[in-house]
């Protein structure tokens, strides 16, 4: 009897350690509470800003055991707006996050979306980005003073390519630029693009005089000699890009991007607790530090409830200058 109480006793203990999911990870790091079946989307097409980052983000998490497979997906289409809408209509579900920055407060705008980012839940702000001024390498122009030069005296032959719809940072950025250099921004011949990978192919083909778009989407491309960096639109030069700010190059514009993380509305608070928990722990880790550095990233963490209110600050200052261009 003795004997088969202590077998049970065993079988018991065996059954109970499969069906609880283990809190520490295979190097043996306590990982916190993990989100099955979590699931990331991406607004814009492949190779574009929020793509890199949700990429980025996610093989960090799991790379330090944070939290078991992450889906990343993407849903393009009208400046993120499209992506917004589903996110919305997942009302409750605290297993799917967005991938999101700037463009996305500006698209709400121009494309009249029905939904916007106050209607969904603040997870994190990730990190702050330089936009950069770049032309492929078979282009006449060697410095950014000889495209200002140029786009003054004819600014309609001189079209400048984003990733980013009407209202977003690619669009934003050249459109404060032509103000500062003395050019209407009703004559910029703006061409949107999804994201940045359908841009850089376009500034690569020649298609566009130049680009406009986020430091982590054209890296490669500037170190392979594909592309020429002539201006970066932060306040301070970015290490390892050689290329000068706009303002110190004449042009007195100051402009930077930020990306983060929402969620549908509508989450218990548990399940928004898991999501902010889960990316505040990802700050710490030294796999998202390499990943800041090796994208030209500034961290920006702000979680939650800061968060939400940088949303509403950003929504009210990119509205007035969309009104300001007579797009909103």
């Amino acid at each position: 009897m003795k004997n088969r109480k202590a077998r049970l006793a065993v079988l018991g203990a065996a059954v109970a350690l499969l069906l609880v999911p283990p809190l520490v990870s295979a190097g043996g790091e306590e990982t916190g509470p993990q989100i099955r079946g979590l699931r990331m989307m991406v607004p814009n097409s492949p190779g574009g800003g929020y793509d890199i980052t949700a990429r980025t983000a996610v093989k960090a998490i799991e790379d330090a055991g944070l939290n078991g497979n992450v889906e990343v997906f993407n849903l393009p289409g009208a400046g993120g707006t499209v992506g917004l809408g589903r996110l919305v209509n997942e009302r409750g579900n605290g297993k799917l996050a967005m991938s999101m920055g700037l463009g996305v407060v500006g698209s709400v705008y121009t494309n009249k979306s029905p939904s916007s980012l106050q209607d969904t839940t603040a997870i994190a702000k990730l990190t702050e980005e330089a936009d950069i001024v770049v032309v492929s390498k078979d282009s006449p122009y060697q410095t950014i003073q000889q495209l200002v030069e140029a786009w003054r005296a004819d600014p309609g032959s001189v079209p400048v390519g984003g990733g980013s719809a009407p209202g977003g940072p690619d669009h934003l950025a050249p459109m404060l630029m032509a103000q500062a250099a003395g050019i209407p921004p009703s004559r910029v011949n703006y061409i949107p693009f999804d994201g940045g990978g359908e841009l850089m192919a376009s500034v690569l083909g020649g298609k566009v005089g130049f680009g406009v778009s986020g430091i982590g989407e054209t890296r490669d491309q500037i170190a392979s000699g594909a592309l020429r960096a002539l201006a970066v639109t932060s306040p301070q030069r970015v290490p390892g890009i050689d290329a000068p700010t706009l303002k110190e190059s004449g042009v007195d514009v100051s402009f930077t991007n930020w990306r983060g993380i929402v969620a549908p509305p509508g989450l218990s608070d548990s399940d928004k607790d898991r999501l902010i928990g889960l990316f505040t722990r990802l700050q710490d880790t030294p796999q998202w530090r390499d990943a800041l550095q090796r994208n030209g990233w500034t961290p920006a963490f702000q979680p939650g409830d800061d968060f939400a209110a940088f949303l509403k600050a950003e929504n009210d200052r990119v509205a007035a200058v969309l009104k300001e261009l007579g797009l909103a």
